[in-house]
C-alpha cells in the first residue's frame, strides 16, 4: 500500500538581519507550495536572519512571533513545516529548529554540533538531546547543518524510528560535494529520505551554494536545486522504503555489541 508525501525544500537567499523580508518570502513560497498539495516544507537554517552574529540577541527577540508565525501558517496550508530559529535562552542564544505538524508544534531542536570554524561555539549554546516526533505524514527526524557531518547523530534518529530525515542548512562554498555526498550517505546508511534546504547568493561574508536535496532511501536525487531561489518538490513514498528495508535488512544485521 502506497504512502506517499509530497515534500518540499524552500532554498532563497537570506538577507541578513532583515527579519521582515525573509518572513515575507517564506510566506510566498508556502502559499505556492500549498497550491501544489505540498504536505511537508523545509526552510533553512537560521531562515529568519542569517548568521548577524552582531544583532544575535536582538533578532532573537523577535523568535516568539516567528514561531507563532510558523504555526499559523504549518496550520492556514495543512502541512508539516520545519525550519531553524535564533531562540533565546536567558542571556544566551540557540540555534534551534521548530517542527510544525499542521498548527501543532511537535517539538524543537537544539542544534547540538556548533561550528567552530565559523565561531558558533562563542555566539550560541549547544543542545543536548536528539529530536524524533510523530506528524500526520510519518515519523520525523531533525538535525542541522553541521550535524551532517555526525552519522551517529543520524543513526539515532533512524534507530527512533524516524521515516523522513529533514535537515535545515547553511552550508558554503567551496564544500558544495560534502554537502550532497554526506546528504546521500545519510539517506543510504539509514535507508530513508532527507529533504535538505540550503540557502544560495551572497549573505553577509559567504557565498551559499544551493543544491537543496530531496533524496530517496537508495540514494537516488529525487530532486535538487540549483544556485538561484526555488522550491523543489518530490514524493516520497514510504513504502517503497518500508520494501527497501525489507530486501537488504541492514538493521536486522547490525551487530552494535562489537562497534
Amino acid at each position: 500500500m502506497s504512502r506517499e508525501v509530497k515534500a518540499a525544500a524552500v532554498q532563497f537567499t537570506i538577507q541578513l538581519g532583515d527579519i521582515d523580508a525573509n518572513v515575507e518570502h517564506v510566506r510566498c513560497a508556502l502559499s505556492r507550495l500549498a497550491g501544489e498539495g505540498c504536505q511537508l516544507a523545509v526552510l533553512p537554517e537560521m531562515w529568519s536572519c542569517g548568521f548577524a552574529y552582531r544583532e544575535l540577541n536582538a533578532l532573537a527577540a523577535r523568535t516568539p512571533e516567528l514561531v507563532e508565525e510558523m504555526g499559523r501558517l504549518s496550520a492556514e496550508y495543512g502541512m508539516v513545516l520545519a525550519g531553524s530559529l535564533p531562540e533565546p535562552d536567558g542571556d544566551k542564544v540557540c540555534n534551534t529548529a521548530y517542527l510544525f505538524d499542521r498548527g501543532r508544534l511537535a517539538g524543537k531542536y537544539r542544534k547540538i554540533h556548533l561550528f567552530s570554524l565559523m565561531n558558533e561555539d562563542r555566539s550560541f549554546t549547544g543542545g543536548d538531546s536528539w529530536f524524533v516526533a510523530d506528524t500526520s505524514i510519518g515519523r520525523i527526524g531533525v538535525f542541522i547543518c553541521y550535524d551532517l557531518r555526525f552519522p551517529e547523530l543520524a543513526r539515532r534518529l533512524a534507530l527512533e524510528g524516524a521515516e523522513i530525515l529533514v535537515v535545515p542548512g547553511e552550508w558554503p562554498k567551496p564544500r558544495e560535494e560534502h554537502w550532497r555526498t554526506l546528504l546521500r550517505a545519510r539517506a543510504i546508511e539509514n535507508q530513508l529520505f532527507v529533504v535538505a534546504a540550503n540557502c544560495c547568493g551572497v549573505v553577509g561574508k559567504l557565498d551559499f551554494f544551493g543544491m537543496s536535496l530531496i533524496i530517496g532511501p537508495k540514494g537516488e536525487v529525487l530532486a535538487e536545486g540549483g544556485y538561484e531561489n526555488c522550491e523543489l518538490t518530490a514524493s516520497l513514498d514510504l513504502s517503497i522504503m518500508e520494501n527497501w528495508r525489507q530486501q537488504i535488512p541492514c538493521f536486522q544485521d547490525r551487530k552494535p555489541e562489537c562497534y
